[in-house]
């Protein structure tokens, strides 16, 4: 399992878990990420934040900190 933070635009992959827990947990599950799901990462800004990732069909914005708490597997191009 590898941080979201650490695919490139094109990538794709599958939710694995979460680091974090309570708040940060329960708004990642209401966006839609959830475990099994494949979220695509579609562009990353200049300075790194935010990253702009496909999920389920629409586009969601996540800053660094966010995502490096969402752990991935199965990356793919």
């Amino acid at each position: 399992m590898i941080p979201l933070t650490q695919l490139l635009p094109g990538q794709h992959a599958t939710i694995a878990g979460f680091a974090g827990t309570g708040a940060l947990r329960r708004r990642c599950m209401e966006m839609g990420l959830v475990h099994g799901e494949t979220v695509h990462v579609e562009r990353v800004a200049p300075l790194g934040d935010p990253r702009s990732y496909l999920v389920k069909g629409y586009r969601l914005a996540l800053r660094r900190e966010e995502a490096a708490l969402i752990f991935v597997a199965d990356v793919g191009r």
